[in-house]
């Protein structure tokens, strides 16, 4: 593999918005996404002529792109990228909007996910999704991503010795991690036995192992860090970061994600080991996909995932801290706002702005992005490493 020739030194990522998720709305895209500028430039105190790139994730923004969005909002940015991966999306907007700024092809990029949801918006969503899912998979009743991933638990369940109460241990953590998030569309407790209890959905995945869609927005602003500081704005700089797309195709259904094959290059970017992180921010559409982040970025071995989570408490105050704001099982998946959830919450952490969910000391973060469903895989994996600056 070529060693890249520029690390990502000198960038630094601030002012995390999110627009407040809400179970449905007759809102567009465009209206959250609008609502996310807004924002950036009311916490930020940078007037919107003066945010000249844009990097734009949204799955019902169409048929518009990220151009259309520029007209509808008044932004004339002289950068501009539209990423459609999804869960992946905020780690991949961040790699680009990082190389632009360091380009000079921009001084300040707003990167924002953001979705709308309505009655009809996710079946329209599964139907259009992709030629594969249009013409082989939506048709023949594998409508939507539940079967999907109900099928790659029971073989990761067959594979390693996993019980349902290891996910479990998952998501009741990161409820309560949601507890300390005012954004969190869930604000009840849940205990290991009620997660037992819930309603079957798509065997082994029952109601708790599955994320409720919503809509909302979550952003944040990409510059120099000179920039930040001249601007007064708590931020945190890029450490490393690592993309990859179609990872371990020859698999006949995923056990593995690309994370595995770059996450040497990721620790040896960032000058650290595992063992050095505060928390991670893992992509969370259901729980095995949590546990397979934990083996691949070297938090513990293949295989291992059940035995880590039985061993760890995953809470913002635990042993290995994880989704600190509920991650999106507590939260809510704001279509592709999922994939810039855990980066606000990164930034909110290494700037003193998580509140009462606030890992003690925490110095250094990683945030794991996934997105883009197949049959039996996802086809995008992407992660950073963030820290506060010295």
């Amino acid at each position: 593999m070529t060693r890249r020739r520029l690390s990502y030194a000198g960038v630094a990522l601030a002012v995390p918005v999110t627009v407040p998720y809400v179970r449905y709305s007759t809102r567009s895209a465009h209206w959250f996404i609008g609502q996310a500028i807004k924002a950036l430039v009311d916490a930020s105190g940078v007037a919107k002529e003066q945010i000249d790139g844009l990097c734009l994730s949204s799955f019902s923004l169409a048929p518009d792109t990220a151009v259309g969005v520029t007209g509808h909002l008044g932004l004339s940015p002289r950068w501009l990228d539209h990423v459609p991966t999804g869960g992946a999306s905020g780690v991949m907007c961040l790699r680009r909007a990082a190389r632009a700024v360091q380009a000079g092809d921009a001084d300040i990029v707003a990167c924002v996910g953001a979705d709308t949801n309505h009655v009809d918006s996710f079946r329209q969503t599964l139907g259009s999704f992709s030629n594969f899912a249009r013409d082989a998979s939506y048709p023949y009743g594998g409508g939507g991503p539940n079967s999907v991933f109900a099928f790659i638990t029971a073989h990761y369940m067959r594979s390693y010795g996993a019980r349902r109460e290891d996910f479990g241990r998952i998501c009741v953590a990161q409820r309560s991690n949601a507890l300390g998030n005012a954004n969190a569309l869930f604000k009840k407790g849940l205990t290991l036995q009620e997660y037992m209890a819930a309603r079957p959905v798509s065997d082994p995945l029952h109601l708790f192992d599955c994320v409720m869609p919503c809509a909302g927005a979550d952003a944040f602003l990409v510059m120099r860090q000179e920039r930040a500081r001249d601007l007064g704005l708590a931020h945190v700089l890029i450490h490393g970061a690592i993309e990859r797309h179609n990872a371990y195709a020859e698999d006949p259904v995923m056990l593995q994600g690309g994370w595995r094959q770059d996450r040497d290059d990721l620790y040896a970017q960032a000058g650290v080991q595992p063992a050095a992180l505060d928390f991670v921010q893992t992509y969370d559409d259901y729980p095995v996909i949590v546990m397979m982040q934990f083996e691949d970025l070297g938090l513990c071995d293949k295989g291992e995932g059940p035995a880590f989570v039985r061993s760890h408490t995953m809470t913002f105050d635990g042993s290995f801290p994880n989704n600190t704001s509920g991650g999106q099982l507590s939260a809510g998946q704001a279509g592709a706002a999922g994939g810039f959830l855990g980066m606000v919450e990164a930034i909110r952490q290494l700037t003193g702005q998580a509140g009462q969910r606030a890992v003690p000391g925490a110095q250094l973060g990683l945030v794991a992005g996934f997105g883009m469903v197949a049959y039996d895989r996802c086809l995008c994996t992407g992660a950073v490493i963030l820290g506060r600056p010295a």
